[in-house]
């Protein structure tokens, strides 16, 4: 059996961060906007508070996120994401869990380092060909040197 090995930046798209349920604080709040006789009733909205400086996060993900600059984030640390789309209050969890939970990732992604290249010869033979080609097709746009009769 052949050995199989991952190239170096596999790793970092693989990893998935998860926040733990413990350290979410979720208050289901009433939702605004039209609702009709229920509206005033149930609380099917969602505040989720999630406070960074106090995470299991990894540092670099934690200052990653901080460093955002998202208006979802406090001055504190702590980010608040307010979910009213669903009817449903679990709906609305799961939106919530699920905003924060990318927001995470996006703060944990590791771009791919670029490698500089240099065009290739052919390459700049195309281009200087074109320059050529577009340079005669303008020159040919000018006047022509006859007496006007």
């Amino acid at each position: 059996m052949a050995a199989f090995f991952l190239p170096a930046f596999f790793a970092y798209t693989t990893r998935v961060l998860v926040v733990p349920e413990n350290e979410i604080e979720l208050t289901a709040v009433r939702s605004q906007g039209a609702g009709g006789q229920n509206v005033n009733k149930v609380s099917s909205a969602i505040h989720l508070r999630f406070d960074v400086r106090a995470s299991s996060l990894p540092e670099q993900v934690k200052e990653q996120l901080l460093r955002l600059g998202d208006q979802r984030i406090t001055r504190s640390g702590v980010i608040v994401i307010k979910s009213q789309q669903h009817r449903s209050l679990e709906m609305n969890r799961a939106e919530a869990i699920a905003r924060l939970n990318a927001l995470v990732a996006a703060a944990a992604h590791v771009p791919k380092k670029r490698r500089p290249t240099r065009p290739s010869f052919s390459s700049k033979l195309r281009r200087l060909e074109g320059k050529r080609r577009r340079s005669s097709v303008k020159a040919l746009r000018g006047k022509s040197g006859l007496p006007d009769s």
